[in-house]
C-alpha cells in the first residue's frame, strides 16, 4: 500500500460534488512553545478542492481528514517547476548557440513556456484526477491534534 499524507482540516463550503477543505500548513517549528517570539515559525491557511466525497456526507464546518498520496507531492512540483525549468534551459541555450542574441534568445525560452502551459490547461481534468485529494471523517484524536506538524499522520 502506498503511503498517504494527511492534513487535519474543516470544511469552508460544498458545491455538488466538490468540497472545500481549510487546512493549517504548520512549519515544524511552529508548534514549539518559544515560536511566537522567533522569525523561524511558519504557518499558512490553504483551500484545497475535493472532488467526490466518496460516499461521505460532510457539511460546512464539519471535521474532516484531507488524504493525499504522497507521490502527488512530487508530481506536482515535476508538472510546475522542474519540466517548465528545463524547457526554459534548452530553449535558452539552443537559441544563443543559433543566433547568439540573449535578448531574442532570453524572449524566445519565455514564449516557448506558453504550449507548455497550453497544454497543462488542455490536460487540467486529467491532472487533477492523479493529483486529488480525498476526504475521510476525523476521528476525537485526529480533531485534538489537529494539523500540529509533530503530530502529522504518514500511514503506510
Amino acid at each position: 500500500m502506498r503511503n498517504k499524507i494527511k492534513h487535519f482540516g474543516i470544511v469552508d463550503e460544498v458545491e455538488g460534488e466538490r468540497i472545500k477543505v481549510r487546512i493549517t500548513q504548520s512549519s515544524a517549528c511552529s508548534s514549539c512553545k518559544v515560536a511566537g517570539h522567533c522569525n523561524a515559525s511558519e504557518s499558512k491557511e490553504k483551500l484545497v478542492d475535493v472532488y467526490g466525497s466518496s460516499g461521505l456526507s460532510v457539511s460546512k464546518g464539519d471535521s474532516v481528514v484531507v488524504v493525499a498520496a504522497e507521490g502527488s507531492g512530487l508530481i506536482a512540483v515535476v508538472l510546475t517547476s522542474v519540466v517548465p525549468l528545463l524547457i526554459l534551459v534548452a530553449v535558452l541555450v539552443i537559441c544563443i548557440l543559433i543566433t547568439g542574441d540573449e535578448a531574442f534568445s532570453a524572449l524566445a525560452s519565455l514564449c516557448a513556456l506558453i504550449p507548455y502551459y497550453l497544454v497543462i490547461y488542455l490536460f487540467r481534468n486529467r491532472i487533477r484526477q492523479r493529483l486529488s485529494f480525498s476526504i475521510e471523517e476525523a476521528s476525537e484524536a485526529e480533531k485534538e491534534v489537529g494539523d500540529d506538524p509533530l503530530a502529522q499522520v504518514i500511514i503506510n
